[in-house]
């Protein structure tokens, strides 16, 4: 089972993160397109990191807007799988 990060940790790896904020227990952050079509692509693209990383984001679909929500359920919060996915998702 993956670790939970301390506060320290997480304030750490949030700063190496643009746009991406923290509630709770959880890192969010919503991506915005053109069209429809863009942001659908752009979920298909997200999935196929996820499946390779076997952690999955919830997800969000609002017409151009996408929002993701990432924390290790089975853990009970925020671990470095969560932060890595991120930066993965951010290179998309």
């Amino acid at each position: 089972m993956a670790k939970l990060l301390n506060e320290g940790q997480i304030a750490s790896h949030l700063k190496d993160l643009r746009d991406w904020r923290r509630t709770g227990n959880e890192i969010i952050k919503t991506f915005e397109f053109v069209d429809f079509v863009r942001a659908m692509g752009f979920v298909n693209s997200v999935a196929l990191c996820a499946e390779k990383a076997n952690h999955h984001p919830d997800i969000d679909i609002r017409w151009n807007k996408v929002t993701l929500v990432l924390s290790t359920h089975s853990a009970g919060g925020l671990t470095d799988l969560d932060f890595a996915l991120a930066r993965t998702i951010d290179g998309l």
